[in-house]
């Protein structure tokens, strides 16, 4: 897949994390753990109704789950929906270590005249 394929995939991701509140949803989880939405208003400083929206938009972009338990639902990180992101970021890493190595060898080329 292409560059641009990856960041089409990256971007809805990259797009949901833009948002300083949503970032702070989705450590939140990651520290604490599973939460429903009423535990999560008691660690955010935002209303109940801001942490649904925040949390569908977390959803669709693949960075949470959730199963409904009783009357609510838990919420919980889904490690894989960082992946497209972690794709497009190693591609920058694949750059920078060809750069490098090509710098290696014409170094190593000079020397050897």
């Amino acid at each position: 897949m292409g560059t641009y394929g990856v960041l089409e995939l990256a971007g809805p991701v990259l797009d949901a994390l833009g948002d300083p509140t949503r970032r702070t949803i989705l450590e939140t989880l990651r520290r604490s753990g599973p939460s429903s939405v009423g535990a999560l208003a008691g660690q955010v400083p935002v209303s109940r109704p801001a942490i649904s929206q925040h949390l569908k938009v977390l959803g669709r972009a693949g960075l949470v789950e959730h199963e409904p338990r009783g009357t609510s639902n838990i919420y919980r990180v889904d490690p894989a929906g960082l992946d497209a992101v972690r794709r497009w970021l190693d591609q920058f890493w694949t750059e920078a270590l060809d750069a490098f190595a090509d710098h290696v060898r014409r170094t190593e080329n000079e020397g050897e005249r």
